[in-house]
């Protein structure tokens, strides 16, 4: 294990769960929680932060101020203490309490937004009062998530080469869509990569990224309530958009196997596991990407009062939690999933020579 002094030079960039066995469809998930703020907005966050240093946008006196649903506020909460900044975030009243509470206990600044804004959610208002901090005193500097090349630059850099080194015969990729970062930085690498990969953006209903009617949206991390400027659609191939219904439902079936994951996970698992139930995914190398992990969200999808009162009563019955809207054992209508080529002793590789020999 390395030993480091700030808390964001570590990141576990190579560990993957099969959810073969949870879902019975063949799907990598590439697990960007294990570093210490917790989900894949650290290494934007890292990559914003230090291009601002070189190139002399940050001083010792500014205070850094960012737009947040909760996670990147978490990462720039925890290098802006490492590096001795002050720290602001913007954020509304869907951020999780505990995301709160961490933020101010690394010794930040939160302000939560709580009128709504012209397109019914709170992403205007909260840049409204970004601006306004800005124009007020030239101490703030606004990194601006939305706008900053910084965001995909950082996925392009690391996450999709991750991907890459892993799973050399990838088919199709599955990001989440909500500055577009992630999605924009994987899709420019895998179009120039050696081989097609189809990258699918898996977005929220009432979103209205990919255009449509705005909606109400209670999980925070993925969507929008006004276009990515970030966003080029010609390197996505498709959208496929999920039901926050669908989100909770892949979340607990989740941890149902002991895997604990953030909303914008389920979101990602929940229209992965749809694509690949219309597809045929035979000899097909599937790869989605999980933002975050699930502690933040204990009281609020995974707390019972908070679902009934946002859902109903009747929206989550203890059978559809745990078996969702998946077949239980769809290897009966479908042939296997060929396994991509993992690195020698892979504990996924191991389990499938296994099967083979009992065939």
């Amino acid at each position: 294990m390395p030993v480091i002094s700030a808390p964001h030079a570590f990141n576990e960039s190579q560990l993957y769960v099969d959810l073969e066995p949870i879902f019975g469809q063949s799907l990598y998930l590439k697990c960007e929680g294990f570093n210490f703020a917790g989900s894949i907005k650290l290494k934007a966050a890292t990559e914003m932060v230090e291009t601002a240093e070189r190139e002399g946008v940050l001083k010792p006196e500014s205070i850094l101020v960012e737009s947040s649903s909760g996670n990147l506020g978490v990462a720039l909460s925890m290098i802006a203490a490492s590096k001795g900044y002050r720290f602001l975030c913007v954020t509304d009243s869907r951020c999780n309490l505990s995301t709160r509470l961490l933020m101010e206990a690394l010794g930040s600044q939160v302000h939560v937004i709580a009128d709504l804004d012209a397109n019914g959610g709170f992403l205007g208002a909260r840049i409204d009062y970004v601006r306004a901090l800005c124009d007020s005193d030239d101490r703030y500097v606004w990194l601006s998530q939305y706008t900053n090349p910084g965001n995909w630059k950082a996925h392009y850099r690391k996450t999709a080469p991750e991907i890459a080194q892993r799973f050399p015969k990838l088919d199709v990729l599955f990001v989440g869509a909500g500055t577009t970062g992630t999605l924009m930085g994987c899709a420019r690498y895998f179009r120039q990569w050696h081989r097609p990969v189809r990258v699918i953006a898996v977005d929220s209903v009432g979103s209205v990224i990919f255009g449509g009617a705005p909606g109400r949206r209670m999980i925070p991390g993925l969507g929008m309530s006004m276009r990515p400027p970030l966003l080029d659609e010609s390197y996505v191939d498709e959208v496929i958009r999920v039901e926050e219904t669908e989100t909770i439902r892949a979340c607990h079936r989740l941890a149902r196997r002991g895997f604990l994951f953030g909303g914008s996970t389920g979101t990602v698992v929940s229209g992965a596991m749809r694509w690949l139930a219309e597809h045929d995914t035979r000899d097909l190398t599937a790869v989605a990407i999980a933002p975050d992990l699930g502690e933040r969200y204990l009281d609020t999808i995974y707390q019972t009062n908070w679902l009934q009162d946002l859902y109903g009563e009747d929206a989550f019955s203890s059978e559809a939690l745990a078996d969702g809207p998946w077949a239980a054992d769809p290897a009966s209508t479908r042939s296997p999933a060929r396994r991509p080529h993992l690195q020698t002793g892979d504990a996924g590789d191991q389990r499938h020579q296994r099967q083979n020999r009992k065939q």
